[in-house]
């Protein structure tokens, strides 16, 4: 079983849209978060695939999310597949807590820590799956020696923070080398793109390569609803 399958199986529709080559995972950054779960459920109810949970520290980005009791909480009311994005320094420190608290795949960023080698042998050891996030302008070439350690890399399209920024049509050209790369080595890393990703960008970016497709406010803050958007972003891709 390949790690696209391995990663199935966390889905609770694994007989509908689990079959799928390429997934969206919801970015809870964007959503109500006086009534979190009922928005989770909104997400769920829809067929989404993921959960991403953008986790921010004030330090590494210029803005704070949440943390570990909300995710905890979040875990009570589903079973989604937890998509957990730490945007902190250091973030070798609490991979064991995030585990815990019941993420199933963590993403850690290449520019947070002093050597990224100890954050995914960290990630590994507790069992989650684990995945590298670039910034715009970080090279991909920066973690192309790391692919095979790797589940999953995350483009971001936008610089991290913020929701809601226009996608940055530089990143195309990183994701189709990693493409390239990942398929050439024949490697089941899975490529994730996080932000800017709406009905205008996502079908260059399913083209580029691109399996997992992280979107936030376009689904939650969509006019027409969550259960429109995910369904016109799957149409898309």
């Amino acid at each position: 079983m390949d790690v696209k399958d391995q990663f199935r199986r966390w889905n609770k529709k694994d007989s509908g849209v689990g079959e799928m080559s390429k997934m969206i995972s919801a970015s809870i950054l964007s959503a109500d978060f006086s009534c979190l779960g009922e928005e989770i459920k909104k997400a769920e109810t829809a067929g989404v695939d993921w959960l991403h949970i953008d986790v921010m520290d004030g330090v590494f980005v210029p803005n704070i999310s949440i943390g570990l009791p909300v995710i905890d909480s979040m875990r009570k009311v589903t079973k989604l597949f937890f998509d957990v994005h730490l945007m902190i320094v250091e973030p070798e420190r609490y991979i064991s807590y995030f585990r815990q608290a019941g993420a199933n795949l963590i993403t850690v960023h290449f520019e947070s820590t002093k050597d990224v080698k100890v954050a995914i042998a960290e990630v590994k050891k507790s069992g989650a799956k684990v995945g590298v996030s670039l910034k715009p302008e970080t090279p991909f070439e920066e973690i192309e020696p790391l692919l095979q350690e790797l589940d999953l890399v995350l483009f971001m399209g936008v610089e991290p923070g913020f929701g809601g920024q226009r996608f940055n049509p530089n990143v195309i050209t990183k994701i189709k080398t990693a493409r390239a790369v990942i398929d050439k080595r024949g490697l089941k890393t899975l490529i994730e793109v996080d932000g800017g990703v709406n009905e205008e960008t996502i079908p260059n970016l399913s083209k580029a390569g691109v399996d997992v497709f992280v979107a936030g406010s376009y689904i939650f803050s969509n006019p027409k609803g969550v259960a429109y958007a995910i369904s016109k972003l799957r149409d898309l891709i």
